[in-house]
């Protein structure tokens, strides 16, 4: 009979600790979280490599304005809207309305 009762001991405990398992692992913090934090982990490394490529894009066209002093004239006038003297500029289209 102590040997019966034990092992009903042995088998609720188990149980216990699988019900607990299965309890956690379907929980907020099991599976759905694991899910989730993969589809972030996803979401971040595409988003890190479309940066890279933008660094990169941007890398390239500084190199191109140190190596080329025409382009970066070009550069230089179309930001800063300069003009050479006696040059002509002509304004095609519609004036901006304030």
């Amino acid at each position: 009979m102590k040997a019966s009762l034990s092992g009903i001991g042995y088998v609720i405990a188990v149980l216990l600790v699988v019900s607990y398992g299965f309890v956690t692992v379907r929980g907020p913090k099991g599976f759905p979280a694991i899910a989730e934090k993969r589809a972030q982990i996803r979401d971040l490394e595409k988003r890190n490599a479309a940066i890279a490529q933008e660094i990169e894009r941007k890398r390239g066209h500084i190199r191109r304005l140190i190596d080329n002093p025409g382009e970066q004239e070009l550069e230089i006038r179309d930001r800063l809207k300069l003009v050479r003297p006696n040059e002509k500029v002509y304004i095609i289209g519609d004036p901006a309305k304030k």
